[in-house]
């Protein structure tokens, strides 16, 4: 994620999440943002101004009529050359000021007298009730319908002790939420089905067969898509990562768990991107227990059958979404990753060339399509991401 040039002018109210807010800060800044912070007097209860000064290196702003602005308008400068304007943490009493248009202090005027183009991002923190109380949630529809962007909240232990929903989404996921305010929504109203990760097939109870694969490429992919404005379901094997916040995930283990999953959504997607590392074979016959060594230690001589190929039969549907299939090759990428494009019968096939490449965050790739070979330079895999979502936008019928 990169905020290279961005500059964010962050607004805290009155909450403990607080805390949360110093975290992002420091978050944006190493992105590459600027960031200028505005907040309220019961904010500076819960983090004191000088936290926020040392995150960010700017000078915290508190006071409507703070005098270290030349015409005395700090409501109405700090915004004019901001890239967005996010508050967090949002307590109700402030969403209700939102919704209302109230200008009473500082951050409440500064948020009303904001350019018309200024994106806005807002995350909520509050105890369950008050998340629920129906006077929130009609501010809430009020300030998405005024265009607002809202960042959760999500379910979970808030400070009070109480669980349920209004806690304040973490850091690294809100910051993700602010850098997909600058991406074109070049897949808006579309809905795109990934696989992504390793396929898992087992051969006793302890044992099984698998593909390398971290489910970074894939993930990754998954948010660009989620942050060019598609709705995204991500069908993953087993992998160590959590799901990209606003994706809808589908766990499997193996390939014919994918496959059903795949076979179940893909009729309501327009795009189907293949990323996940599908175990080509699996064991005919599963052993219910483990597997014991034998007298000379002989090992067990095991049959394989066929998995189901999931992109070549999403590829042969009457009615199919845009398919993209991705290769991993050891050797001679463009031959081989060609000859699969052709075999799959899909418009664009995305290759690399591995072992070395498995599991890191950066890859280098290689596109194919029916024009030939495009490359994609070294980068880094959210990087990446971005591009190919441009590349399969591009390609759309």
């Amino acid at each position: 994620m990169t905020l290279s040039g961005k500059h964010i002018v962050l607004g805290l109210t009155g909450g403990v999440a607080c805390y949360k807010a110093a975290e992002l800060a420091r978050t944006l800044v190493k992105s590459g943002a600027s960031v200028q912070v505005v907040m309220t007097h019961a904010a500076t209860q819960f983090i004191t101004p000088v936290t926020m000064q040392a995150l960010t290196g700017n000078t915290v702003y508190t006071d409507q009529w703070d005098a270290r602005i030349a015409n005395n308008m700090p409501h109405i400068d700090l915004t004019r050359h901001a890239d967005a304007l996010v508050i967090v943490p949002a307590t109700a009493d402030f969403i209700r000021k939102l919704a209302q248009g109230t200008c009473d202090d500082l951050l409440s005027t500064l948020c009303v007298a904001r350019p018309a183009h200024l994106p806005m991002l807002v995350a909520p923190a509050m105890n369950v009730e008050m998340w629920q109380n129906p006077a929130t949630q009609r501010n809430v529809a009020q300030i998405i319908a005024d265009g607002v962007t809202l960042s959760g909240p999500e379910a979970g232990m808030q400070a009070c002790g109480e669980t349920g929903m209004g806690r304040m989404l973490e850091a690294d996921q809100i910051a993700i939420d602010i850098a997909a305010l600058f991406q074109p929504k070049l897949l808006s109203g579309k809905k795109v089905l990934i696989t992504a990760g390793p396929t898992y097939e087992p051969i006793d109870p302890v044992r099984g067969i698998t593909n390398r694969s971290s489910g970074k490429m894939g993930y990754a992919l998954a948010r660009a898509a989620a942050d060019a404005g598609a709705d995204v379901i991500l069908v993953s094997g087993p992998t160590a990562l959590a799901a990209p916040y606003g994706v809808t995930r589908i766990d499997v283990q193996t390939a014919q768990q994918m496959h059903d999953a795949v076979m179940h959504q893909v009729s309501t997607r327009h795009i189907f991107i293949a990323v996940a590392a599908v175990a080509d074979w699996r064991v005919t016959h599963v052993s219910d227990q483990k597997i014991k060594k034998g007298a000379k230690n002989d090992a067990p001589v095991l049959s394989f059958t066929a998995n189901p190929d999931i992109l070549a039969e999403v590829a042969a549907l009457k009615k199919r979404p845009f398919c993209v299939g991705f290769a991993a090759e050891t050797e001679d990428l463009v031959g081989h990753g060609e000859a699969k494009r052709r075999k799959k019968n899909i418009p664009l096939l995305v290759g690399n060339i591995g072992p070395d490449t498995f599991g890191r965050d950066d890859n280098t790739l290689i596109l194919f399509d029916e024009k030939g070979q495009t490359p994609l330079p070294t980068a880094d895999k959210d990087t990446l991401a971005r591009q190919l979502v441009a590349e399969i936008a591009r390609r759309l019928p």
